[in-house]
């Protein structure tokens, strides 16, 4: 049992770090965003210099999602591998652990989707060949900000889940002992 708690300290401070450096790298991308100042206009065409918050919300986008992985890989595995019955003391964690991982993830694509179309903005285009329709856009203020608040909520819930579920389990296996003893 304490070898498993080493092991879940482990992945839960891998989770948290990897959603922290998700939401810094939001934060940072804000502030490395185009403004409107850089676009340069030819006649109708635009070209707009890539930023740095390309790089900044593409890895705010690789963390959010290996993170969302390897929390929801150590989740399954519990609700698979279990060896238990049908306790109706354990169905109420279970919803709740549950509305965790539903609340998870909608932020989870909320922020994927957010995250993924300001960091494509944020790429280089060309004149004429825009981000889309051959005209420039810019991600608008904030966008990268929301983002990071969904990564938060997204990794807050998984680690809810991940928490009510292994709670579920510690109490199973303690529920089991204390019924070997008697």
């Amino acid at each position: 049992m304490e070898k498993h708690q080493y092991g879940y300290l482990l992945i839960f401070s891998i989770v948290v770090s990897l959603g922290i450096v998700s939401f810094v790298s939001c934060v940072i991308a804000e502030s490395k965003k185009i403004k409107k100042e850089e676009v340069k206009l030819d006649s109708k065409l635009c070209y707009l210099p890539e930023s740095r918050a390309f790089s900044f919300g593409f890895a705010a986008l690789i963390c959010l999602v290996v993170a969302q992985i390897i929390a929801n890989l150590v989740i399954c595995s519990h609700f698979w591998l279990r060896k238990d019955g049908d306790s109706s003391k354990a169905k109420k964690p279970m919803i709740i652990a549950s509305a965790f991982l539903v609340l998870s993830w909608i932020s989870f694509g909320l922020a994927v989707i957010s995250l993924s179309t300001a960091t494509s903005m944020s790429r280089k285009q060309f004149y004429g060949k825009g981000w889309l329709d051959q005209k420039c856009y810019l991600p608008k203020d904030g966008v990268f900000i929301w983002s990071g608040c969904l990564v938060l909520i997204s990794i807050a819930g998984t680690i809810g889940t991940f928490l009510f579920t292994i709670s579920k389990v510690q109490v199973e296996q303690a529920r089991r002992v204390h019924a070997q003893h008697v």
